[in-house]
């Protein structure tokens, strides 16, 4: 009886009419939905290993483990000026479903103007209203009970969510104790509750809805949602382990045309083709990374890393957009349960673990839902905004894109955007601040949304041993936060968003829980942490996870796709992840992300039907 056939022996046996390079959240659905056209033979691509049923992934209350481990690549920034010479981690997911299997599950949608403005900028059908479907395509709404409702404010209005879709999105069963406070907190300082913020706006205060399932209590994402369910499609195949060094370009009468992908797997290099087209869905950091491996990026970047250029495209890797995230940590009543009192307490994670694994319940359930989305104007004077506007120029000027003026209107005119987020939650996420044994913590976020710091992704120079620069060769992650007039800005407003921070911990009812802020320490002269907040936020500034922009979509320079996804001058080869994304949005990724990918799935198969009819 002779052995079954070895993964890479099957591959590389299929002949494939499309090839999508990144098994994580955007290449999941795109491979699936092209899979559902069985005229169609769709290959995957994927770096890292591929893992069902490893809690530290499923475990809602277990977010955050998979940070640092094999499932991340372990990303880090070069040392920012910006952030006194620091360099921070850049978690980023490898593993089958990507960041999808590491975020915190959070799923939000950004404002209505937000995904206007990609529109604005000349991507036809991008706007809200060409966006709306495809989230919804994405996503099974489990709607929260009037009951839950009542007790948790967890609102939604079902006309603006998904019925049937992959994602499966809920409330969590039960929230921290500081969840119960949250509203009537921000009610007393002006803020509305939002009741329905997925209808466009997301300003106010609300509960985060999460990618999660809730009769198992498991995580919702890409892996198991879009691929496991059609795993045993035989125009669907996978190869997890597989490291893609560079795709295949070949030039045609002049015109350079893709033809596939070169990768590694255990030790070995293949390479694989594509009658149709390559998708390349490898997110912000990789997706600028391959194309530039592959000779497609600016000529100096390309020929310092001794790599012919094939096409001249310098917006490859430029535009990278980030949220800046700061952690102000709050001691608080030792009686409350943390999910970080579960590190230090094996009677504690004994009776978690039985609660959970028993029925389902209990602090494992539990995620970060206490949001507030507000302008800047909620809580700074007129004279300071129009201040800060003057530095950056008029929001409209011949000397200034199109892309930077929508940047300027947003800060100096008066919309309701949610230019900060305010996240509360119990635990101390600070990477800096060390818990004292027997004390409880609870952490304020802030989030800055829409920042005018703009850095860049590229691969580095080839070493002076190395004939070119490899894809082992980590690529140069410099967001550049707080450089320039417009980093200035940021630094002044997420200053601000400090002393706001801390007003709403410092107001009742959800004051009534804190003993007291322990990170900044609050120092006994206020005006010494008036001088020193600034330095602070410098020092303890990190990511939010949320890179986007670096393949960005848009029409003439400054742009590396076009509004079907198509990269400049390559026929055969499509961007689908966040990198597209030409401005930042206010709300965390995912759930964008997925209909990123819907959306870019639908036009694949448009154009292909259009070709082949």
């Amino acid at each position: 009886m002779g052995s079954l056939p070895r993964d890479i022996d099957i591959f590389l046996s299929t002949k494939f009419t499309h090839l999508v390079i990144g098994g994580g959240t955007a290449g999941l659905v795109v491979a699936t939905r092209l899979a559902e056209n069985e005229s169609l033979v769709v290959g995957i691509l994927e770096a890292g290993p591929s893992n069902y049923d490893d809690p530290h992934i499923n475990v809602p209350g277990r977010f955050g483990e998979t940070l640092n481990t094999e499932y991340d690549w372990q990303f880090t920034t070069i040392p920012q000026p910006g952030l006194n010479g620091r360099a921070i981690p850049w978690a980023r997911g490898k593993v089958l479903g990507g960041s999808s299997a590491l975020n915190l599950m959070t799923w939000n949608r950004a404002c209505k103007q937000d995904y206007d403005a990609w529109e604005e900028l000349g991507n036809q059908g991008w706007g809200w209203d060409g966006l709306l479907p495809f989230f919804q395509k994405s996503e099974r709404l489990h709607e929260s009970t009037k009951d839950h409702q009542l007790k948790h404010q967890s609102h939604f209005d079902s006309r603006f969510h998904g019925t049937d879709g992959p994602v499966q999105t809920s409330y969590p069963p039960q929230s921290g104790a500081s969840h119960q406070h949250w509203h009537k907190t921000l009610q007393s300082l002006g803020v509305d509750i939002n009741r329905s913020h997925f209808s466009g706006s997301n300003v106010g205060a609300w509960t985060s809805l999460t990618s999660v399932e809730p009769e198992r209590q498991e995580r919702s994402y890409s892996a198991t949602a879009y691929y496991r369910p059609n795993a045993g499609k035989s125009n669907l195949v996978l190869l997890t382990g597989a490291t893609v060094q560079e795709l295949l370009l070949e030039s045609t009468d002049g015109e350079w045309m893709t033809k596939g992908a070169r990768f590694r797997y255990q030790g070995e290099n293949h390479s694989v083709n594509a009658e149709g087209e390559v998708i390349l869905c490898a997110g912000s950091v990789q997706s600028p990374q391959l194309l530039e491996l592959s000779g497609v990026g600016n000529p100096n970047i390309l020929e310092a890393a001794r790599i012919n250029v094939k096409v001249d495209n310098p917006a490859v890797g430029e535009n990278l957009q980030d949220h800046l995230m700061t952690c102000m940590v709050y001691e608080i009543d030792p009686a409350i349960p943390t999910l970080e009192s579960l590190r230090s307490d094996p009677v504690a994670v004994k009776a978690a673990d039985h609660a959970y694994e028993t029925s389902r319940t209990g602090i494992r359930t539990t995620l970060p839902n206490s949001v507030a989305y507000l302008p800047f104007s909620h809580y700074l004077d007129p004279d300071s905004l129009r201040e800060l506007g003057i530095s950056l120029g008029p929001p409209s000027s011949p000397h200034i894109s199109t892309r930077e003026s929508i940047k300027a209107r947003r800060f100096t005119q008066d919309q309701n955007l949610g230019q900060i987020e305010f996240n509360f939650d119990l635990s101390n996420y600070s990477p800096v601040f060390k818990s004292e044994p027997g004390k409880k913590y609870a952490t304020m976020l802030q989030m800055l949304q829409y920042p005018f710091s703009t850095g860049s992704i590229h691969i580095p120079p080839s070493n002076a041993n190395a004939p070119r620069t490899i894809v082992d060769n980590k690529p140069v992650i410099d967001p550049k936060y707080y450089v320039g007039d417009g980093g200035k800005v940021d630094l002044e407003m997420m200053a601000s968003a400090q002393k706001f921070a801390h007003k709403i911990v410092s107001t009742r009812p959800l004051a009534d829980i804190i003993v007291g802020r322990v990170w900044p320490p609050t120092p006994q002269d206020g005006n010494q942490e008036e001088e020193t907040i600034k330095d602070w936020v410098r020092n303890n500034t990190i990511t939010d996870w949320h890179p986007v922009g670096t393949c960005a979509m848009g029409s003439g320079a400054g742009y590396v796709v076009d509004e079907r996804l198509r990269v400049h001058g390559v026929r055969g080869l499509r961007v689908c992840d966040a990198s597209i994304m030409p401005l930042q949005i206010s709300a965390h990724l995912q759930a964008t992300v997925y209909a990123i990918g819907e959306k870019g799935a639908n036009i694949i198969l448009e154009d292909w039907g259009e070709c082949h009819r």
